[in-house]
């Protein structure tokens, strides 16, 4: 049984974070994480997974409506997927990746690939999440895709995690650190990525 973690500084549920200034230009795809990053309100220290503001995250999806573009349709998925209604969100992310492949944006595709395997994450699927994000890493890092890779990277961390694979866990959230720090990240884009290692490094120290 794994250990308990150490406590985090990580936000309280009335600390709720302010959406970071764009760091991406209009020819280059957002932080997976960074068009919800104002709905969450913490990181679970034992899970990993998102605390999320609840009523902004379903005030939010109801604004985007029926929006079809790729970008409302990829806001989407990260909002249906942390609301827990995953098959709705699983038919979108297939929808949005066909859209970015149709735009013929190589980088937009792997994006949106990346909100693919989170939803399988999410559906337990891991083995599919895994292998969904080690093409999206061939792919981002053999291209210099910097933000790309980190975000392929720190949830392909989240999958190892959740198949128990603490190490490679760790080395997957360690390299997202730094791809984050490379690629000019915000403290609270940063913020995921130092929790998941604190509190992997936590679970290695104290594995019984």
């Amino acid at each position: 049984m794994r250990a308990p973690p150490i406590l985090l500084n990580s936000p309280r549920s009335g600390d709720r974070l302010k959406s970071p200034k764009p760091t991406h230009g209009p020819d280059r795809p957002p932080f997976v994480q960074e068009d919800t990053l104002s709905i969450i309100i913490g990181y679970d220290a034992v899970t990993l997974r998102e605390k999320v503001d609840l009523q902004a995250a379903t005030a939010r999806l109801a604004e985007l409506g029926n929006m079809r573009s790729l970008s409302a349709l990829n806001e989407k998925v990260s909002l249906l997927r942390l609301l827990g209604q995953l098959d709705e969100a699983w038919e979108i992310a297939n929808e949005a990746w066909r859209l970015s492949r149709f735009t013929g944006d190589r980088e937009q595709a792997v994006a949106s690939r990346i909100r693919r395997a989170q939803v399988l994450q999410y559906q337990g699927k891991l083995d599919e999440a895994a292998l969904e994000l080690n093409h999206c890493i061939l792919d981002a890092e053999t291209h210099d895709w910097t933000g790309a890779a980190a975000d392929a990277r720190q949830n392909r961390g989240k999958v190892l995690f959740d198949q128990g694979n603490l190490e490679a866990a760790l080395a997957d959230f360690t390299a997202a650190v730094f791809l984050r720090e490379k690629d000019g990240a915000t403290a609270a884009e940063l913020e995921g990525c130092l929790i998941a290692v604190a509190v992997v490094e936590s679970f290695i120290a104290s594995p019984h």
